[in-house]
This record gives structure tokens, C-alpha cells and sequence, in this order.
């Protein structure tokens, strides 16, 4: 568009959000490159995690703290006119509370990757990091009221490994990978941001469909923005 002083302007960018709960600086790096890499034009991704919280969210008490910092992180940035906001992880860690802070769309990656996986129609399994978190994932699917056909299960690895790619985390998450596929699921949710920018080559190792929720979650709040078409 052309302005009464003869200089083009362009429309500004849809903002989004997105918040690693957790203050391990490798995930929150990797959620940045795969989210940024993801966002389409006209689209600018910021990926921040609070200052101050658990390094790693892995109990209740992590989890209360990650939740009072992200909504802290939440309120100093709403006045930056985000279109709406990802949280990067696989709980519903602020979501219901961010959704009544801000009044936009707000998803995590659980949801995101579980009803995508749920929508191809077949099994699936979300393999996730520690065992504590089965319990939570399996009563998130259930709230979300696709469990019928979700199996959860756990590497055994915390995220701090998981997101180093140690060796055993590695070939943890390989032994279950090639169990699921066996087993019958049709897709894979990758069931922790310590999994970030994995899904593709996993995709194309096992010849299933394996997803992260990144991808799901920025298509969702984008169709969901105002004014927004999706991505």
C-alpha cells in the first residue's frame, strides 16, 4: 500500500508468544529454532521462558512455580499486542489461566499434538520423558476426550538428559518408538518440549507419523487470532 507521502507501508506482523515453563536454556533454544523456522510470512515468533523457576517441571510443586512464572512472564508482555500464545510443554501448565489473563488463543503442545494425532483416525502413543508425568498426560487426553485410543508411555529419562540427547535417552526413545510402530499406533506424539525439532527425522526413520505439537500449536493459534486464515 501505497501512503499519501508516496512511501510503501506494510501491515505489521501477527506476534505470538511462546513460553518454555521450564528454565533449561537448551529447550527454550530449540523450541526457538523450530517454532521461527515454522512461522510463515508475516508471522514473528518470539520464544522466551521466565527468569526465575525449575529448571526442569517434574512435580507438583515444579509445576505451581512454572505456572505463578509464566502468568508473571504473561502480564509484562501483554501490552506487545500478541495474537495469541504457545506455552512449550506437554502439561496444561497456565493455559486455562493465561486464556482468562489475555482473552486470545492460547495452546500447549499436549493439546496440540494429541488431538492432531488423534484426528488420523487410528491408535496413536505420546512417549514422553519421566514416569511421573503418564499419570498427567493420560488425565489430559482424558479431559480432552480423546484417551479411547491413546497409549502413554515414558523413556524413563528426565527432561535435562532427554533434551542433552544423551545416549541412553537416545536409545530409549528409539526401543519405543520401533514398540508403538509394532504395536499398531498410527502416529507419535512426542510428549515433552525436550523433544523439540525432532519430529521429522523421526518421521522418517520410522515411517509413521510423528509430531511435537510446535507445528500443530502455532497452525492453531494462527487460525484462531483474530483476523487469522492459519498458517
Amino acid at each position: 500500500m501505497i501512503s499519501q507521502h508516496g512511501a510503501n507501508t506494510r501491515s505489521a506482523p501477527r506476534r505470538v508468544l511462546a513460553i518454555n515453563p521450564n528454565t533449561n536454556s537448551t529447550v527454550t533454544r530449540r523450541a526457538r529454532e523450530v517454532l521461527q523456522a515454522l512461522a510463515p510470512p508475516g508471522v514473528v515468533v518470539e520464544v522466551e521462558s521466565p527468569p526465575h523457576g525449575p529448571h526442569a517441571v517434574e512435580t507438583e510443586q515444579d509445576k505451581a512455580c512454572a505456572t505463578r512464572q509464566v502468568l508473571a512472564l504473561v502480564r509484562a508482555r501483554m501490552d506487545r499486542g500478541y495474537a495469541g500464545y504457545i506455552l512449550a510443554c506437554f502439561d496444561d501448565i497456565a493455559v486455562a489461566e493465561a486464556r482468562a489473563l489475555t482473552g486470545a488463543p492460547v495452546i500447549s503442545l499436549a493439546e496440540a499434538g494429541i488431538r492432531d494425532a488423534h484426528a488420523t483416525g487410528g491408535p496413536f502413543a505420546v512417549i514422553t520423558t519421566f514416569e511421573e508425568a503418564v499419570a498427567t498426560i493420560e488425565s489430559l487426553c482424558a479431559s480432552y476426550g480423546l484417551h479411547e485410543r491413546c497409549t502413554v508411555m515414558a523413556t524413563g529419562i528426565g527432561v535435562n538428559d532427554t533434551a542433552a540427547r544423551t545416549p541412553q535417552a537416545e536409545a530409549r526413545l528409539e526401543e519405543l518408538c520401533e514398540q508403538v510402530r509394532a504395536e499398531g499406533a498410527r502416529a507419535i506424539v512426542l510428549g515433552s518440549g525436550a523433544f523439540a525439532g525432532r519430529a521429522g527425522e523421526l518421521t522418517a526413520r520410522h515411517g509413521m507419523a510423528v509430531m511435537d505439537g510446535f507445528a500443530e500449536a502455532l497452525t492453531f493459534v494462527l487460525r484462531h487470532s483474530e483476523g487469522g486464515s492459519g498458517a
